[in-house]
């Protein structure tokens, strides 16, 4: 089963990159199981000559290490190479509403792929069919990085708009996750399905919370793999 999602993730990637990376783009590559297969086709083609002159920006060290590995140069977005904008951003996601909104955040690179995605022309998700759901917020946890001393401030926050809150806490590590800006996530679920756009914008909003992980902003085509070996292509 596990192999066979893996070959989905790899489907839907090597889908988005043919598809849409072209030579001179600057471009997102974004962080997580999912997105790593989209850094190594886009590597792939870039070592048989298919592509060239491409510049990219990481999203996380993952990305960064990854595109390190296979020779695709990488910049800050502040460089005069970006000037602060893409051309093109490819990401995974955790879930995925009908009208192409999103939860991201579970690989705790939220900030930087919300960054990237805002900030690029086109943006593009790769996922399994695991992943579309009919709504958020009930089911995958959404991310919401918060400064670490506004910890028990943005839970109660949290709780007040009747969110179940929980401190994600390391593997390999004693003590809570720290992103890469040193910051903690906490985990939230709702009880009930929420608007993604009032609630992004809501979360924001408490003193203390740097970013969440609703992606509503910016709607994405999404690349879904099937398990027959399919790709469909959906875009809002």
């Amino acid at each position: 089963m596990e192999q066979n999602k893996e070959k989905m993730k790899e489907a839907a990637a090597a889908a988005a990159v043919d598809a849409l990376v072209k030579s001179g783009m600057k471009l997102g590559l974004g962080t997580g199981s999912t997105a790593i297969h989209a850094i190594r086709r886009a590597g792939e083609l870039i070592a048989q000559g298919v592509l060239c002159d491409i510049s990219a920006f990481a999203t996380s060290f993952q990305a960064e290490i990854e595109c390190e590995k296979l020779g695709i140069p990488i910049y800050p977005l502040n460089s005069r190479e970006f000037s602060g904008g893409l051309d093109l951003t490819i990401d995974g996601a955790d879930e995925v509403d009908p009208q192409n909104r999103l939860i991201k955040g579970g690989g705790g690179a939220l900030l930087i792929e919300k960054l990237a995605a805002y900030n690029s022309a086109l943006f593009a998700i790769t996922v399994d069919k695991s992943k579309i759901v009919p709504h958020l917020g009930t089911g995958f946890p959404v991310p919401v990085e918060v400064i670490p001393e506004a910890r028990v401030s943005v839970t109660k926050a949290l709780e007040k708009i009747g969110a179940s809150v929980i401190l994600r806490e390391a593997l390999r590590k004693a003590g809570p996750v720290i992103t890469e800006h040193g910051n903690i996530i906490l985990d939230i679920r709702f009880s009930a399905p929420v608007d993604p756009a009032l609630m992004e914008a809501e979360l924001n909003h408490i003193p203390g919370v740097v970013e969440n992980g609703f992606f509503s902003g910016k709607k994405p085509v999404v690349y879904i793999a099937h398990s027959d070996g399919t790709v469909e292509v959906r875009a809002i």
